[in-house]
Order: C-alpha cells, then structure tokens, then sequence
C-alpha cells in the first residue's frame, strides 16, 4: 500500500452501526467516481481483487456475476485453514447503474438482501451497504460470528486502492 492510500485510509475509516433489530449499516468515501466503483462491484475480474479480505488468506478463485434484475453471482473463496472453498451465491433484485445494486445471499436462509447505494459528490463517491437480515436472531449470530464488520472495514479499503489504480490507470 502505498502512504498516500494509507493516509487515506486513515482519514477515511469505514464506518458500521446496527440501525435496527435486523440491519446493519456500512458506510465510507470512495475516492473516486462512481462510475468506477459500480464497475469494482459489477465485473468479476475486478470483484476478485477487493471483496475477499487478504489479511484472512482468502482469496476467490472463482468469480461469475451478472449484475442485472434476474440475474445471478457465484464466488468460490478459498482459505488454507479450509480444504474445501466455500460458495456464496444469490441473484440480483435490482440495478440502477452507477448508483444501486440490491442482491441476496442465498447460500443460507439466515443470508441477508444486501444493497449497496453509490452516491457521487465532487469526484467521490459515498458508499453505504445495508445487510438486512431476515431476523434479530439471525443478524445476531452474524454479529456474533465477528466477521462482518473486520471484514467490511477490510475489504472497504481494498475497494479504496483498487479504485485509485483503476484512476491512475484510466486518468480520470
């Protein structure tokens, strides 16, 4: 990681609170247009470099997503501490490019609807998740688990840097 995405990190922490009985909310500034950061969410080649946290080990050997209503994902995650990958999958409730995606998380019934809204300003863009899980209990296990807020918090930051070279690269 380079200093200037460190102090950014820094400067720019991933916020998360439980709103409610069976919500939680994740919140951070992209630096970056949404444009780039719908596309970081939207194609496979790019989800693979920020969702998995790389401070656990995990990595996504397998990534297949088609972001539009009706539409599906699968990710194949892989840790050393686990023989087996673990599958994730849903599909896709609805799309407004560049701002919204709204998937589920099927591969539990205890799985939440998950959005993530985009919303630029000035060249950033605020992104806030919702993970709206189907009951307290449910929502309370995941908390429980200790894993989504590290995790989020991670892989907000990968999100970050990703961004910035996609910026770099592309001059915008």
């Amino acid at each position: 990681m380079h200093a200037r995405n460190k102090a950014t990190t820094v400067n720019n922490p991933t916020t998360g609170e439980r709103t409610s009985e069976r919500e939680l909310v994740f919140a951070r500034t992209i630096h970056g247009p949404a444009r780039l950061v719908f596309e970081a969410w939207a194609k496979p080649e790019l989800f693979q470099r920020w969702w998995a946290p790389k401070s656990m080990g995990m990595t996504i050997p397998s990534c297949e997503i088609d972001v539009r209503v009706g539409g599906g994902y699968r990710l194949l995650m892989r840790h050393a501490a686990f023989e087996q990958p673990m599958a994730f999958f849903g599909r896709y409730l609805e799309l407004t490019p560049n701002a919204r995606i709204v998937w589920t998380n099927d591969e539990s019934p205890d799985g939440p609807v998950s959005t993530v809204a985009l919303e630029e300003t000035a060249g950033a863009t605020r992104v806030v998740l919702r993970d709206l899980y189907p009951s307290k209990e449910a929502l309370d296990a995941a908390i429980a688990s200790g894993s989504p807020c590290g995790i989020t918090a991670e892989t907000f930051n990968q999100l970050e840097e990703l961004v910035a070279a996609l910026r770099s690269n592309r001059k915008c």
